[in-house]
């Protein structure tokens, strides 16, 4: 089987209190692919992201990455095979400069000094991050604690890198920098936004959730112009797919 696999069957999910989150939802995801996972507020996104990170476990179906099935006993396997950067930085780098932060990931697997600072070396150029080494992550700009962030997972080699909003609070330099960094990873991706431009830019491949089930699964392109469906899911076609309001179809002329 391929280490990076990531498999989820007929999972289901409702929380303690009775909500239910997923159901029946059912994928998979091979060597390579770029996949986005796009759906509204309510649609199942992040309960899906907790279920492969391992930080749900699944009621009903099962769910895989690589080898291994995401159960409490094999949670050192799963989370060295899957990095998850999420939404908000701030949750990830806590160390007192980047350096260390970056170093952590290595450290924890027991890997000699010299192994870990070629991996905090290679992982801080691959973002573009190499001058930031030595400063503290509060003192750093949104974009750049997202760099960094991306590193800190990146040093840790996972075959699979998962990342939850991305985009979120970049301004447009910033976002396109990630964007060219995204499109440069060579890692099995998978990408949660409500950034639909973005997801057109990095992802070939796109997974609409509604309703805790999987709505659509498909090329992106053909997902996201697919306005029926966005709307039945409660979603919008990325602004470059919209037709321009002066010159697209039913304009009126100047």
């Amino acid at each position: 089987m391929s280490h990076h696999l990531v498999a989820v069957d007929a999972l289901r999910y409702v929380y303690p209190d009775g909500t239910p989150a997923l159901d029946g939802v059912t994928f998979a995801i091979h060597h390579g692919e770029s996949v986005a996972l796009v759906g509204a507020n309510g649609a199942g996104k992040s309960t899906l992201l907790l279920h492969l990170a391992g930080v749900l476990f699944p009621r009903e179906g099962r769910v895989r990455v690589g080898d291994w099935p995401v159960t409490r006993e094999t949670l050192p396997q799963v989370r060295r095979s899957l990095g998850i950067v999420f939404q908000d930085p701030d949750d990830q780098l806590f160390m007192p400069t980047v350096e260390e932060d970056v170093a952590f990931g290595p450290a924890s697997l027991g890997l000699p000094p010299d192994e870990i600072e070629a991996r905090v070396a290679a992982a801080l150029a691959r973002v573009g991050a190499e001058g930031l080494r030595r400063r503290p992550p509060h003192r750093l700009s949104g974009g750049e604690k997202r760099a960094v962030a991306i590193a800190a997972v990146l040093a840790s080699s996972p075959d699979v890198l998962v990342m939850d909003e991305p985009s979120s609070n970049l301004d447009p330099a910033a976002r396109r920098a990630l964007i060219e960094q995204l499109r440069r990873f060579e890692h099995t991706k998978i990408v949660a936004s409500h950034d639909l431009d973005l997801v057109l830019d990095v992802c070939e491949r796109t997974i609409v959730l509604a309703g805790g089930r999987v709505a659509a699964d498909g090329p992106t392109r053909e997902v996201l112009d697919d306005a029926p469906l966005l709307a039945r899911c409660r979603l919008e076609r990325p602004l470059r797919l919209q037709a321009c309001p002066r010159c697209g179809p039913g304009a009126r002329p100047a």
